[in-house]
């Protein structure tokens, strides 16, 4: 517990620190470069390949996997939309999860989407941002990815207000429902196999045309975020769009 508060605290100095910083300063870039290489070697022995299989699956489990990973995301949006003051989008959002989870058969389904209740998703790192606190610096995690001072510190808190990630990865029991941390990586794998999936071409056309990959990736993600914290029209709810 101690340990948990220590690097809690540490954390939240950082993001006081460095939060004034825009996202363009690298802080870490040497170190950042070489985790990049390493997640693009790991993405080549395994992530890619496994993603070419599970794109020989037939499109309704495909399609089935992407509903059902993203339905579950929507739990994390509810706290956020409150805690942005929008009583709309939370409200949305839980009927979006009741009606998928329901009437769209555990999430396979996204009936919600024909009633136009298929809204952005939303989490910590956003909320930070409403509340006027910068991005700070770039750095690459690994395996993880790019991410901002603001946007790891708000990974860390997703894990705390996400109603899934509380019954499976911390293993707490709500409204008689439990889970262990298997089913929170099972699900979490899925969903990136299924994204990296579903951008293959995008991912390969990007690797083929880019001068400095690791400059295209950092200029994506970034736009993706600022497109998502103001909530542009043209923004997926999907993590970093669709690569375009």
């Amino acid at each position: 517990m101690v340990y948990r508060k220590t690097i809690l605290t540490i954390l939240i100095i950082n993001l006081l620190s460095f939060g004034g910083l825009k996202a363009e300063t690298e802080c870490f870039e040497k170190v950042s470069r070489s985790i990049f290489k390493f997640n693009m070697g790991f993405d080549r022995a395994i992530l890619k390949p496994v993603a070419k299989g599970y794109n020989k699956l037939p499109k309704v489990i495909r399609k089935g996997t992407s509903n059902f990973t993203s339905n579950l995301g929507t739990l994390l949006s509810v706290p956020n939309y409150l805690l942005q003051g929008d009583a709309k989008g939370a409200v949305d959002a839980s009927a979006s999860f009741l009606i998928n989870s329901t009437i769209g058969v555990l999430g396979l389904g996204n009936p919600a989407a024909a009633l136009g209740l298929e809204k952005q998703k939303e989490d910590v790192g956003q909320t930070l941002a409403t509340y006027g606190i910068g991005s700070g610096c770039y750095f690459v995690l690994p395996i993880l990815g790019p991410t901002t001072i603001r946007d790891s510190f708000g990974m860390i808190a997703d894990t705390y207000m996400d109603p899934f990630a509380m019954v499976t990865l911390r293993e707490k029991e709500l409204m008689n429902i439990s889970g262990s941390k298997l089913d929170f990586y099972t699900i979490k794998g899925a969903s990136t196999i299924n994204f990296r999936g579903e951008n293959m071409t995008n991912f390969n056309s990007l690797e083929k045309n880019s001068i400095d990959m690791y400059s295209s990736m950092k200029s994506i993600y970034l736009q993706d975020r600022a497109k998502k914290i103001n909530n542009s029209s043209d923004s997926s709810d999907e993590d970093w769009g669709n690569l375009d």
